[in-house]
C-alpha cells in the first residue's frame, strides 16, 4: 500500500456557499502535487459534485450538517474523500430508478438525477462509495495518466 506524503482535512458546513471552498482548496493542492491544468479542472468538477451531493441529499437543507473533505497526497496520485453523516442512500436502487446514461445521449434529453455520480465516475480514475453513518465518496486521480493504463494491464480478467 502506498504511503501518503501529506493529508489535508477540510471541515465544511453543509451549505451551498461552502462548495467553492472545497474546490479552491483542491485546486491549490492538485497544482502543488503536479497535476496538469486539464486534470485539475476534472478534479474540481468531481469534488464539487461530491460536496454538492452531500449538501443537497444528505442533509436536505438542514443547517447543522457537516461535510469532511480529506485530500491525501501520494507520490503518484491524489485521493479525495468527501464524507458526511447525513441520510444515506442505496446506489444500486438509484441506478435502477434512473437507468443507464449513454455516452452519445443528447445532454438536453438527459433525465435529472444521478448525473453528479456519472460525472464523478467519468472524470476520476477510481471511485468508491462507502455507507456507514452517512456516505463517503473516495475519488482517486493519478498524476501520470500512464499509471491508469499500467494499473489496467495488471488487473486480471
Amino acid at each position: 500500500m502506498a504511503t501518503t506524503h501529506d493529508k489535508i482535512t477540510l471541515q465544511l458546513p453543509a451549505k451551498p456557499e461552502y462548495v467553492s471552498l472545497g474546490r479552491l482548496s483542491l485546486s491549490g493542492i492538485a497544482s502543488r502535487a503536479g497535476f496538469s491544468y486539464e486534470a485539475i479542472e476534472d478534479l474540481k468538477i468531481a469534488v464539487s459534485e461530491a460536496i454538492t451531493n452531500s449538501v443537497k441529499h444528505a442533509f436536505k437543507g438542514e443547517e447543522d450538517g457537516e461535510i469532511i473533505v480529506e485530500y491525501l497526497i501520494y507520490e503518484d496520485k491524489l485521493e479525495v474523500r468527501v464524507s458526511d453523516n447525513g441520510t444515506s442512500f442505496d446506489l444500486e436502487s438509484r441506478k435502477q430508478e434512473i437507468g443507464p446514461y449513454e455516452v452519445d445521449e443528447d445532454a438536453e434529453m438527459m433525465r435529472i438525477g444521478g448525473l453528479g455520480l456519472f460525472l464523478i465516475e467519468t472524470l476520476m480514475d477510481d471511485v468508491k462509495l462507502y455507507y456507514d453513518e452517512g456516505v463517503s465518496v473516495v475519488m482517486t486521480k493519478y498524476i501520470n495518466e500512464k499509471q491508469v493504463e499500467e494499473n489496467a494491464k495488471s488487473i486480471s480478467t
